[in-house]
């Protein structure tokens, strides 16, 4: 994650010690886990990773080995532990988890479409300390509901939304952008005012499950550079106007080079120090320090990459599974930039960027190790002539 709001406005951000303090604790980096508790989904979003629709029912059943996996992560050190599926209000046990998982001292995220976000659901979240509830929305009523395959999506979200800031809970959107929904960026920004939702995540578009089909949707180079600049100007007015929100990218490492590149050019005063925090932040951190378990125990070295299973919780820890030095390819992303291949292995921005999303490059070449398609930087601005 690339904090826009924090390394424009230095504002601080909650979990700021994850993001750029982790080399400075002396101790072992622990990964944030993604746990997708189920697949079935009550809607069918059109880039969803985990092929999730309602129809599907696989699921983490087992209550008391849920209880022993949280146990395990706890164990591990593990920071956070988020929430997700299909969609995860949709478990039985859903509640009983995160209860174990608080109890367990585990910062606790839901990630969720929001549609089932009741009054009663929303207090029980806030009732057992839920740190974040992030609730996706790809644009505003009209694509959203296309995006999601259901008419009145979007108002069924907004709702759940609205639920969560009733109870008290801390709650934000999380926007995926595609050639689609790109034009709707400062109808979202004018949505985070409107509804006082404090926090939103923008993330590029990953190449897995559904989202493999939409390659010819995303952004070109010059697109991305106008989404980020567009993201960059709402957040500095907003700044300016004394609104408090939390901003971030996603998935796209490149954003924190560009806006290094911005500071720069208008010499900031803070330009030095933003660059210490993304160094700091080490770039993309599939195998590091992002993590995910499937419904069915598979381990993966990111969310979206459920084509490289790394082991099974079922039959190892998770600790076990993710300190493993004979594990080939978790070791291979641990030691990545040797084997980047063309732009990415030549990039000046590895400090920074660390070869942004491998999972991209393998869906669009069929090569882990080859250029990001994504990264929207020219060969001068990575350093090739």
């Amino acid at each position: 994650m690339i904090g826009i709001s924090r390394l424009l406005c230095s504002e601080s951000e909650p979990f700021d010690k994850l993001r750029y303090r982790h080399r400075q604790s002396g101790k072992p980096r622990r990964p944030i886990v993604v746990w997708n508790i189920t697949q079935q989904c009550n809607l069918r979003c059109l880039h969803c990773y985990s092929h999730s629709s309602e129809n599907i029912r696989a699921s983490w059943d087992d209550l008391e080995k849920g209880y022993a996996f949280i146990d395990s992560l706890a164990d591990y050190g593990v920071p956070v532990l988020l929430f997700s599926g299909g969609e995860p209000l949709f478990h039985p046990h859903l509640f009983e988890w995160v209860a174990h998982a608080r109890a367990k001292k585990l910062h606790v995220v839901i990630s969720t479409n929001g549609t089932l976000i009741s009054e009663e659901k929303a207090a029980r979240l806030k009732e057992l300390n839920v740190d974040y509830v992030g609730v996706s929305l790809d644009g505003l009523e009209k694509v959203n509901d296309r995006f999601r395959g259901k008419a009145g999506a979007f108002r069924e979200a907004l709702t759940g939304i609205r639920n969560c800031r009733a109870a008290g809970l801390k709650v934000g959107l999380r926007f995926t952008i595609t050639a689609h929904n790109k034009d709707d960026l400062g109808g979202v920004f004018d949505l985070l005012v409107e509804e006082d939702i404090p926090r939103a995540c923008f993330y590029h578009l990953a190449y897995a499950g559904r989202g493999g089909a939409m390659q010819d949707a995303d952004l070109t180079p010059q697109e991305t550079r106008a989404a980020i600049d567009l993201l960059v100007a709402r957040t500095r007015e907003l700044y300016r106007r004394g609104i408090d929100k939390e901003i971030l990218t996603v998935d796209n490492h490149a954003d924190g080079v560009y806006l290094l590149q911005i500071l720069k050019e208008e010499n900031h005063p803070r330009a030095a120090e933003v660059e210490e925090l993304l160094k700091s932040n080490g770039g993309n951190a599939s195998g590091v320090a992002i993590a995910s378990v499937g419904w069915d125990g598979s381990v993966y070295p990111d969310q979206f990459w459920r084509n490289q299973c790394v082991g099974n919780v079922h039959e190892k820890s998770f600790g076990e599974i993710w300190s493993d030095p004979s594990q080939p390819l978790l070791g291979a992303l641990r030691d990545r930039q040797g084997l980047l291949k063309e732009r990415c292995g030549a990039c000046r921005h590895l400090p920074i960027c660390n070869g942004n999303l491998r999972v991209r490059a393998e869906a669009a070449t069929g090569d882990m190790w080859a250029s990001d398609p994504a990264c929207y930087l020219s060969d001068e601005e990575i350093g090739i002539t």
